[in-house]
């Protein structure tokens, strides 16, 4: 379900082979849940991202409540935790809240790469 005024979606387990393995273009992947602070915090900050980048990356979330088993077969341990996806591979996973400049940077270092 994708959420109002955003380019964020949230996917399912089984959605995720079609919508991020798959994709195209380069894939955030945002580990989160609903009762988590910093999630909360930098969910706006992503649908931002997700518009700048509109075009060359797409932004998606998993709710790690929802979705135990997909969070544990990434190793998530700490959310919220983001994986960067280029190819269908897993090119580096960053966990904790970031702010914008630093998220710009390491999204601009994947796109580059």
């Amino acid at each position: 379900m994708s959420h109002p005024t955003s380019l964020v979606t949230d996917v399912s387990t089984d959605e995720f082979p079609t919508v991020v393995i798959s994709s195209s273009l380069p894939v955030v992947v945002d580990f989160w849940a609903p009762w988590c602070g910093p999630c909360r915090q930098l969910s706006p900050l992503l649908s931002d991202l997700a518009k700048e980048y509109e075009g060359r990356l797409l932004v998606v979330k998993v709710n790690v409540d929802e979705e135990p088993a997909l969070a544990s077969s990434f190793g998530i341990r700490g959310i919220p935790a983001l994986v960067f996806y280029k190819a269908g591979t897993p090119r580096e996973m960053i966990t904790g809240m970031r702010g914008a400049v630093e998220l710009r940077q390491w999204i601009n270092h994947h796109l580059a790469s």
